[in-house]
Formats: C-alpha cells, sequence, structure tokens
C-alpha cells in the first residue's frame, strides 16, 4: 500500500491526503513517470479524495476549437467509453466557460446554470447535479480544464475547488512539457525517417530523362507529366504491371516544388487490410498485438513530399474510406488512437485495372475515384509502343550493366530484332529482368547475342502465341496468352509463386488472383500457388 492509499483510508486526515497527492504527483512528473499512466492513476485517487461520483480531464483541439475527454474516472464504466467519443465546441458549457475565462468554478446545481451544456450528458449516459471546473493554465494559454462530477456525499466546497486548481496546475505543466519532449522525439524521428527514405531515394531520383521513349504514345505522357509537375493535382496512373508507373511517379515528384521532400512509394496489394492501416497511418503502442511501441506511418513520413499508392484498386471498402478521408481534409487517424493527425501530402495512385469500370461494378467507392482521378495519365503497354523498345533497352542495360559492375558493349542485331519481336506481356519491368539475365550470362566486354536471351523470347511467334480457331476480341486474345504465359512461368519455377510473381513483374498477391482467375491452381497441382 502506497503512502497515498494509506492516507487515503483516514477520512479525518482529508487534508494531509490531499497534499500528499500533490507532492506525489509532482514527484512522479519529476521522475518522468508515464504521463498517461500518471494521469490515469490521479483521476482516480482525486475522485476518491473528493468523494465524487466522475472526475474527467477535458483537453481543447485548437485545430477544430473542440473539447475531448481523453481521460476519465467514473464509477459507471461505459460512461468513459462513451465520453472517449464525444466532442463538443469549445465555446459550450461551463467547461467552455472556464476555458475561456480562465476561472475556476464550483456549480451546486447545474440545472439553474445558464451556462450548462447538456448535449455531452445524453451522449452519455450521465446525470450531472452539480460540478467542480478548473482551467489547466499554461504560459502559452490554457490546454483545457478538469471537471469533478456529484458529490456522493453532502455538498461540493470552496476547499475541494481550491485543491482542485491546485492539483490542474501541476497537471497543466505536465502535459505542457509531455506535449514538448513528444514534439521534440516526433521531430527527431521524422528527421531520422526522411534521412533513411531520401538516402534510398537517393539513387532512383529521376528526371524526365530517365522515361524512355519517342512513341506518339510517350510523347502524350511527356505533356501530362508537365502539366502535372506544375500543379499538385492528385493524379492517377492507369496502366498494366510492369509498365513504369512508379517511374513517372517519381519523375512527377522530383522535377516539382516538393522534390527536396520525401517520396514514399506503398503497394497496397501487397498487405492485408489490418497490416494496411498500420502501415499507412501508424499504430499507438499496445493497439494490437506486437505493437510494443508507438510508430508512425508513412503518410506521416511523407509530410510535405509525395506518397505513391501502387495497386489502389485492390484495397478494400473499409480502407477506401479511411484514405477518401485523408484525400478530403489530410486527416489521419492513427490505430489505438483517439485524436487525428493533419498531414501535408500529395498523393499520386496506380491501378493497373480499370478503375472506372471497377467503379461502375461497385468495387471501388465513386466518391474516392473521383477524388483520385482529377488527373489521369494512362501508361501504354510496352508491345503497343515498339519504336521505343531498341531505345530503351540501351538505357536499362547501361544501368544494369552499371550495377553489376559489368562493361557491355551493346546488343547484337539478332538480338535487338528478338527484343523488339517479343510481345512483354510483363511490360517494362519483364524487359529489364530479361535484360538482367543477359547481363549475367554474358562475359565482360562482349555484345548481348541471341543465346543469351531466354527461351521464350528467342522462340518463334507461333510457340508464343495462343492459337485462335476463330475469330476473337483482343481482350479475349490477350487473356489467353496471359493464362498461357503465367501458366509457364509457374512450371519453370516448379509452381513457386513468390519467385513466379518476381519473375512476371507482380506482386505475390496479384499473381495468386490470376492463378484463381485463370483456374491454374487445380491444373497445375503445384503446393505454392
Amino acid at each position: 500500500m502506497t503512502m497515498i492509499e494509506a492516507l487515503a483510508l483516514k477520512q479525518d486526515h482529508g487534508d494531509v491526503a490531499r497534499l500528499a497527492l500533490l507532492y506525489e504527483l509532482s514527484r512522479s512528473f519529476s521522475e518522468l513517470i508515464d504521463l498517461d499512466q500518471l494521469i490515469v492513476l490521479v483521476m482516480a485517487k482525486t475522485k476518491e479524495l473528493l468523494n465524487a461520483e466522475g472526475s474527467a480531464i477535458l483537453l481543447l483541439d485548437e485545430d477544430k476549437r473542440e473539447l475531448f475527454f481523453p481521460y476519465s474516472a467514473d464509477v459507471a464504466p461505459e460512461v468513459e467509453e462513451r465520453l472517449s467519443a464525444i466532442r463538443f465546441p469549445a465555446d459550450k458549457g461551463i467547461a467552455g466557460w472556464v476555458l475561456q475565462k480562465g476561472i475556476p468554478q464550483l456549480v451546486a446545481d447545474v440545472s439553474q446554470d445558464t451556462r450548462w451544456y447538456a448535449d455531452v450528458d445524453k451522449e452519455s449516459g450521465m446525470l450531472t447535479l452539480s460540478l467542480l471546473c478548473a482551467p489547466l493554465r499554461t504560459r502559452h494559454g490554457p490546454l483545457g480544464v478538469i471537471e469533478l462530477r456529484n458529490k456522493l456525499t453532502g455538498q461540493f466546497t470552496m476547499e475541494d475547488l481550491a485543491f482542485l486548481d491546485a492539483l490542474a496546475g501541476s497537471i497543466a505543466i505536465a502535459i505542457e512539457n509531455a506535449r514538448l519532449y513528444r514534439s521534440l522525439k516526433e521531430s527527431e524521428a521524422r528527421l531520422r525517417d526522411e534521412v533513411v527514405v531520401l538516402h534510398r531515394e537517393a539513387a532512383h531520383r529521376s528526371r524526365f530523362a530517365d522515361v524512355v521513349g519517342t512513341s506518339e504514345a510517350m510523347r502524350r505522357v511527356f505533356q501530362l507529366m508537365e502539366s502535372a509537375v506544375s500543379c499538385q493535382i492528385t493524379v492517377l496512373l492507369q496502366g498494366e504491371t510492369g509498365t513504369g508507373k512508379e517511374l513517372i511517379a517519381r519523375a512527377i515528384h522530383y522535377n516539382g516544388p516538393r522534390k527536396d521532400r520525401p517520396f514514399v512509394p506503398v503497394n497496397c496489394g501487397a498487405l492485408p487490410e489490418t497490416l494496411l492501416e498500420s502501415e499507412l497511418f501508424g499504430h499507438k503502442r499496445g493497439a494490437f498485438t506486437g505493437a510494443v511501441a508507438d510508430r508512425k506511418g508513412l503518410f506521416e513520413v511523407a509530410d510535405g513530399g509525395t506518397i505513391f499508392l501502387d495497386e489502389i484498386g485492390e484495397t478494400t471498402p473499409a480502407m477506401q474510406v479511411k484514405l477518401l478521408r485523408v484525400l478530403q481534409s489530410g486527416e489521419i487517424l492513427p490505430v489505438g488512437e483517439t485524436t487525428p493527425r493533419w498531414v501535408d501530402v500529395r498523393v499520386i495512385s496506380a491501378a493497373n485495372r480499370d478503375l472506372e469500370l471497377a467503379t461502375q461494378q461497385g468495387k471501388f467507392r465513386q466518391d474516392l475515384y473521383y477524388r483520385l482521378s482529377a488527373f489521369p495519365i494512362n501508361v501504354p503497354l510496352l508491345h503497343s509502343r515498339k519504336e521505343d523498345i531498341p531505345l530503351l533497352a540501351v538505357h536499362l542495360l547501361q544501368g544494369i550493366a552499371e550495377k553489376f559492375g559489368r562493361v557491355v558493349q551493346g546488343f547484337s542485331a539478332a538480338a535487338m530484332n528478338a527484343l523488339t519481336d517479343y510481345p512483354w506481356p510483363g511490360n517494362v519491368r519483364e524487359l529489364e529482368n530479361e535484360i538482367e539475365r543477359a547481363v549475367a550470362l554474358a562475359g565482360a566486354g562482349t555484345i548481348i547475342q541471341v543465346e543469351h536471351l531466354s527461351e521464350r523470347v528467342t522462340s518463334t511467334r507461333q510457340a508464343r502465341v495462343p492459337v485462335v480457331a476463330h475469330p476473337t476480341t483482343l481482350k479475349r486474345a490477350r487473356e489467353a496468352f496471359e493464362r498461357e504465359y503465367i501458366e509457364e512461368t509457374l512450371r519453370q519455377n516448379n509452381g513457386n509463386a513468390s519467385q513466379a510473381a518476381k519473375v512476371l513483374g507482380m506482386s505475390r498477391v496479384m499473381l495468386q488472383k490470376k492463378i484463381k482467375t485463370y483456374g491454374l491452381r487445380a491444373k497445375l497441382g503445384f503446393a505454392d500457388v
């Protein structure tokens, strides 16, 4: 039993118990005890010492000019839970008056007080009869108020109010110091996160010169990119997997006014909803199993910069609601938190399926689609701009050879013809993988020959394209090719979906969906698909 608990049991030593609480509170603050735990303890002990039915701290949300209840202690636990969800205008009620005037108040009968704001009782299920309320003053202005509700025996006294006012001073200083300390730690963590991101991105910074192409389709993309750079409009990149959507997003970011701030890419299709929410918005310590510390979300890491939401079409309806809130107000809510935060982030998203069609089919929120698609850019398939393949292949070869530390002279005519003739269902990403393989096989100082290319690239078109026995649509022909191509890649990788997804240039989650769509699981009979 602590000193306070022992003293609190002796009703005839009430004043001593109150002084002991103030002393222990001050000592605890100086020992840097966890503030949240300490205030919860203080609220419960204050309620007990002053024989009140309930106690609460109301803090001011300066942005919204609202009061809310982060801490409360009540004889009814359900009241505490309801209070945590309540917010009301900061100029309402006795609490609002005390906040504005900075003068503690004892109200013996709230029903007779014209300042009384009854909506809180209606929402929480409380019945407030009498009230003590004191301001949480700091040198920078009031933070909020502390309240005690309903004396269980007798009436609140001016001595009770004086004690509460003294206690409020200590609590206000502790909250202000904790906020300053938290702000410093967040600034430190933010700088550390940004340094990590900027170091990681330094090797990937892209100017438009890195987005290669001279075809008419790519000239149109370049024109749209120029327009997107000059304003901060939300961009939606639409195109199949591997067409270079992230490269375009990087180029828009690093040529715009946010270029000195982080560019943070996120693959929304690679994570389940619960992990994606924590990844994007962060979480509070203890919010779920494994949350051993507060963690900042990627939206906060990207504050001031750009976040790239790849595979946005794979998000769940619940996640789409949360993303819509960010786009509308810049407001994020970390998992386990009750107080929102605000960020200034440019959003560039990407989808490898038709989001407009998904919206019409009810598979994607219409309001979110309109927010995301304010400035759409359609990224063409590689096989639809074959004239760009030689230029793109040479550009990729330079970067890959440098990464591998090899000197490769270029491509033979036969090898380049094979690359140009191949339809590239995996688009630019598949071409990059193919050139990486060729560089690994070719000797230093040599030219990449046909024999350095994979069999699927060098085989005849007849062997690669499914034979169509009757006229069909281009869409069906492409689906047939995709089905055969995925099936063959899985066979070459012994049914290993993770490895096959890497070769195909798509996420494992997307490959699993394709396997299910085309009914390949039973056909192949592999365990890891």
